[in-house]
């Protein structure tokens, strides 16, 4: 289920990366007491009272930084407005209301409906003396809390939940969100266009020409398809403009809220580090996932070229084994049948349900031929299993001790799973429960 989006912003050192901490529960952005150490976006997944959202926490906006033109700047807001549901606008108490802060604000009055703002570093009781100068920016009630203390942080979540929109975490299950995804310069835009028959999608040779996410409707053969035709995401330390580092934001954006992601390697540039990156954002989002080999028509070939190429990516991408790899030419429209069908294919398979008699037949018969890990004389036992979600699918192990649980044993039954259902181009998740524990996802 797509999950609604939640961009943090302001200008540099409000403590955006602190409370995004707090908030996702471990240390992921690095924090310090100096401007501009966030370079790029970070990521990741909250909870609030059962609700799911991405959180985003962005580098500051400088408006007044003479390096950054007043253009890039607006972009640079503009593409975190329209991404986000919910824009989470931090300031500073300690400092008070500053003309940086207004700015910022009078960006983001337009989109006032979506805003949240949030006055950090209020560590006491009495809010300090010029806390309601904030009122000045237009946006709301403000918010007074402490990400370091974690105080007030409880009504500045429920206040986030509230402003979601309605339906922002559903889809329409009729129709399959596809993001293409990838380095710049692989030939996404040309993919999209070759799928849609038409130039819809400015095709430049220049890296980067995509800043912006672009969503077009495409049906054939009876199936409703989104094709998101997403900005290239680079290193962090290729990243020099501030309005990249923002459409990177969009890319992840459109990841989150699609069912299968189109893994696009260029295959005379190899596979690069940063195409496994690329690829584990997909894996760890739980999305269904099909490597597409662009530009296979350049590549001299011999007999086992095309073994030799699914060999290195089996080797690169060992988290995924399970995604299809196809090999195609956007440009001359070659193998470009096999896209959609293995899209379609994928969908279906996130959607698959296991009969619980089933699956515990299969794990008793695993168990059978390959006995569970012990440790100290206690040995694991695994006592019932069940498949409690889809999309992608989720499953449930009742055991005597998650300790015993290793990462190995678990790939196995994994493995075992995949032999007998299938489920290609998906990953599937798994669950360990002891005893009493509560049977919730």
């Amino acid at each position: 289920m797509s999950k609604p989006v939640v961009a943090v912003v302001g200008r540099p050192n409000v403590g955006k990366s602190t409370l995004f901490n707090k908030l996702v529960g471990q240390r992921i952005s690095i924090v310090e007491d100096t401007p501009g150490v966030t370079r790029d976006r970070i990521y990741a997944e909250a909870e609030w009272c059962g609700t799911h959202f991405a959180l985003i926490d962005t580098g500051g906006i400088e408006p007044s930084n003479s390096e950054i033109i007043p253009r890039q700047m607006r972009a640079q807001a503009e593409i975190a407005m329209e991404t986000a549901d919910v824009i989470l606008f931090m300031v500073d108490g300690r400092e008070g209301l500053t003309n940086a802060d207004i700015e910022v604000g009078e960006l983001l009055r337009p989109r006032s409906g979506k805003v949240v703002l949030a006055v950090n570093k209020v560590d006491g009781r009495n809010l300090p003396d010029d806390f309601y100068d904030f009122y000045e920016l237009g946006l709301g009630d403000p918010i007074a809390i402490s990400a370091a203390n974690m105080l007030g942080l409880g009504d500045l979540l429920d206040e986030i939940v509230e402003n979601f929109p309605e339906g922002a975490a559903t889809e329409d299950e009729d129709t399959i969100n596809v993001a293409v995804i990838g380095k710049p310069n692989v030939g996404k835009s040309s993919l999209v266009n070759a799928l849609l028959g038409e130039e819809r999608v400015i095709v430049s040779d220049i890296a980067g020409t995509t800043r912006d996410s672009i969503d077009t409707p495409l049906e054939k053969d009876g199936e409703r398809y989104i094709l998101v035709d997403t900005a290239g995401i680079r290193r962090k330390n290729k990243i020099y403009e501030d309005i990249e580092r923002y459409s990177v934001i969009r890319a992840i954006a459109a990841i989150e809220r699609s069912d299968v992601c189109l893994v696009m390697l260029d295959a005379g540039s190899g596979i690069s580090d940063q195409d496994k990156k690329i690829a584990g954002l997909a894996h760890e989002a739980g999305k269904g996932i099909v490597i597409c080999v662009n530009k296979w028509d350049a590549v001299e070939k011999e007999t086992n070229t095309m073994k030799e190429f699914k060999k290195r990516i089996e080797a690169e991408f060992p988290f995924m084994s399970y995604a299809p790899a196809i090999f195609i030419s956007a440009k001359t429209g070659k193998r470009l049948g096999s896209v959609l069908e293995t899209v379609k294919m994928v969908a279906e398979n996130r959607s698959v349900r296991i009969p619980t008699g089933q699956l515990n037949s299969l794990i008793s018969d695993a168990v059978m031929m390959k006995q569970p890990p012990s440790d100290k004389g206690k040995s694991l036992k695994i006592y019932y299993a069940a498949q409690i979600g889809i999309r992608p699918p989720l499953f449930s192990f009742k055991v005597n001790s998650r300790e015993l649980m290793h990462f190995s044993y678990s790939r196995y039954l994994e493995n075992r799973i995949r032999d007998t259902f299938g489920f290609e181009g998906t990953s599937i998740k798994f669950l360990f429960r002891e005893k009493g524990e509560k049977e919730d996802v």
